[in-house]
């Protein structure tokens, strides 16, 4: 029993391993979706955010990093307040894109 406990529990892991965010991955999805408003660093662009008359908040802040991941993927697919949802990170790719984000934390 001992062994059927410890063979299911070794994959389980092995398959959320397998479908874990690739956050290489999230950088080129960053980078071509993400940058010119959020900065290469999650900075925000303060031109961008003058235009927009809008506060951008660091995605490397306390208040950016202590969301969800079901709360960055809303706010990437849906939009929040004047971000409109980009529609060319969603799925797996938002995922991925969440998972850079996550390495900007300080």
């Amino acid at each position: 029993m001992r062994t059927i406990f410890t063979f299911l529990t070794l994959a389980a892991l092995s398959a959320n391993a397998s479908f874990a965010a690739d956050a290489k991955a999230g950088q080129a999805g960053y980078e071509k979706a993400c940058k010119s408003c959020h900065g290469l660093d999650g900075a925000a662009n303060p031109a961008v955010a003058k235009m927009m008359k809008v506060e951008m908040r660091n995605l490397n802040s306390p208040e950016v990093q202590t969301l969800s991941d079901a709360d960055l993927k809303t706010v990437i697919t849906v939009g929040k307040g004047k971000m409109p949802p980009v529609k060319s990170v969603s799925g797996p790719a938002a995922d991925d894109v969440i998972a850079y984000v996550r390495s900007f934390k300080k």
